[in-house]
């Protein structure tokens, strides 16, 4: 009798450790992305065409814009819409951060410029964000849903992110970066987006 309870407790044991391992392969597979979205994570290059909504304690403003990022060479951005900030372009190259008008051939320049880092518009920004603090990833039978927190905690109305990744196309649907009560102060809609 006491050989059987022997046996039925190492039994118990290898199907408890057998249990463990396959929780453990399937989360990493989980956390790690069980699909292409880990291509997201590790772009180099995308180009989006974007809806903007900024919420502020006042008011609602729109736009309509192009993003252009490139690794370690570039970050572009123009605005489409609204008509009277029309070819406004932002470009970040080489530490610096160059303010054009192409309607009205206006532009300036402003040398070592730090606060590009804090700009949650840009899809890199938030990937360096969650790559370097992830606060989850979750699915539904449609989405991928990672969320992490911006860089800089000082900015009360933008203190966490979420990308939502549609799963049949394995793109980007929108971005919302929230604020301290986890309201939504920024709001953007990827329209079309490709990404290398």
């Amino acid at each position: 009798m006491k050989k059987i309870k022997i046996a039925i407790f190492f039994v118990f044991v290898i199907i408890f450790i057998i249990l463990v391992i396959f929780i453990i392969k399937n989360n990493k597979k989980y956390q790690n992305g069980n699909n292409d979205n880990n291509q997201i994570l590790n772009m180099n290059s995308y180009e989006a065409e974007i809806e903007v909504t900024v919420k502020s304690n006042k008011n609602t403003n729109k736009y309509r814009m192009n993003q252009r990022y490139k690794k370690n060479e570039y970050s572009i951005q123009e605005i489409e819409e609204p008509e009277n900030i029309r070819g406004i372009e932002l470009e970040y190259r080489n530490n610096v951060l160059s303010i054009k008008n192409t309607n009205l051939n206006l532009s300036k320049m402003y040398q070592d410029y730090e606060y590009i880092a804090e700009n949650n518009l840009f899809l890199n920004e938030f990937i360096d964000d969650f790559k370097n603090d992830s606060k989850g990833m979750k699915e539904t039978d449609k989405e991928i849903i990672l969320e992490t927190e911006c860089r800089n905690q000082s900015n009360k109305y933008q203190v966490r992110k979420k990308l939502i990744i549609d799963k049949q196309t394995n793109k980007p649907k929108e971005l919302q970066v929230q604020d301290i009560n986890q309201n939504i102060t920024i709001y953007i809609l990827y329209n079309e987006i490709s990404y290398k």
